[in-house]
């Protein structure tokens, strides 16, 4: 039997595949079973979230498209036809257990905005006091779907990831239409192994999960396992399972060893830093020199005026920049003190400098190292 961690609060993420039949319509029956299964758990996890994909192909459904489009004003324009819809589907089945679901849509720009982060967390806290199922998905008719990370998470494995480090969950269970992490991709290779447990995250994870992506959806499971290492720096434990039956959901709470379990957590990123880490979009770039460089990467130190060579894009006080080496490898992302005109004025100066030249002075650094987050926590 699997040891898992005491759970207060769940994330459940589903994605296009297992709520669609043969990667086209929504599935009710499906849905109708998922909140069978969330009834049962239910009552001893008082807090489940569920991030769901599926707008689209209800969309689709609803238009009598049968492949995903490839055009975004009618994929958007299938998003905001299939939401209400999948929504509704939501409703009518958990209702069958009295249990009462919300609609949240979410884009990149409200993690990025930490007002609007901040307060997403609030609401969702206040739904789980009303013993409220929330059901979240990126908000798919406003967003340039998909396209550029910057305007999108990119898939809703890196939704749910973000989520469950917002929420504070203790577990974020992705289902997948495989049984678990293979070694290799068990459609292409008959000798692949399914890795039971990992105890560590490293690069080969990547390498070994490949780029598959489905009709209607668009993660494989090198998108979840990027998402899996964003939950665990955020102290979330992971697991992915085969969803296409949800009592796998209940089967892995009882400690039945199906599925991979990321089992092991790296030292968690203080909230603050979990939120430059993966929540916001960098609006510029700062290039420091090799001394700046083994500082910020081998003494955890902040960013002087002095090791700065070059400053690109503009940007505000309080905005999240990404440091680069003089060879353009990302170094980190951190918060800037000053804006990219100020910036720009005193690169390479001492900071008995900066009141000279500005006038005035908000700090030493132009970056502290509390708000600064190395390149190795972030994605891929």
């Amino acid at each position: 039997m699997r040891k898992l961690p005491d759970i207060k609060t769940l994330v459940i993420k589903i994605g296009s595949n297992l709520l669609t039949n043969n990667s086209r319509y929504i599935d009710k029956e499906y849905i109708r079973t998922l909140a069978k299964t969330i009834h049962k758990i239910k009552k001893d996890i008082k807090n489940i979230l569920i991030v769901s994909s599926g707008a689209i192909a209800a969309g689709m459904q609803q238009l009598g498209i049968g492949t995903k489009p490839k055009d975004i004003a009618l994929r958007q324009a299938c998003a905001a036809i299939g939401q209400p819809k999948l929504i509704q589907i939501y409703e009518d089945a958990f209702d069958e257990y009295n249990i009462k679901v919300a609609q949240i849509l979410i884009t990149k720009d409200d993690f990025a905005n930490r007002r609007r982060y901040l307060n997403a967390k609030y609401t969702i806290r206040e739904l789980f006091k009303h013993s409220v199922v929330p059901i979240v998905n990126e908000n798919d008719t406003v967003v340039v779907e998909e396209l550029k990370f910057v305007d999108s998470f990119g898939d809703n494995d890196n939704l749910s990831a973000l989520i469950a480090g917002l929420i504070g969950a203790e577990l974020l269970l992705i289902l997948s239409d495989v049984d678990g992490f293979f070694s290799k991709d068990p459609t292409k290779h008959k000798d692949a192994v399914l890795i039971n447990e990992i105890k560590y995250f490293d690069s080969k994870l990547l390498s070994m999960a490949g780029d598959s992506i489905s009709n209607v959806g668009t993660g494989g499971m090198k998108s979840k396992i990027l998402a899996a290492k964003k939950a665990l720096n955020a102290g979330c434990y992971v697991g992915i399972i085969n969803g296409k039956d949800p009592d796998n959901i209940v089967k892995f709470l009882n400690g039945e060893e199906i599925g991979t379990f990321f089992s092991h957590l790296e030292d968690p990123l203080k909230k603050r830093k979990l939120w430059i880490a993966y929540a916001t979009i960098p609006k510029g770039e700062i290039v420091v020199d090799n001394g700046a460089r083994n500082a910020l990467i081998n003494k955890y130190t902040s960013l002087l005026p002095s090791g700065i060579v070059d400053v690109k894009g503009r940007f505000s006080v309080g905005d999240i920049v990404k440091i680069v080496d003089i060879n353009g490898i990302e170094l980190g992302r951190g918060k800037v003190r000053y804006n990219h005109q100020e910036i720009e004025k005193i690169k390479g100066k001492k900071t008995t400098e900066i009141m000279k030249i500005l006038g005035y002075k908000f700090s030493d650094e132009v970056i502290h190292r509390d708000d600064f987050v190395l390149s190795d926590f972030l994605e891929g």
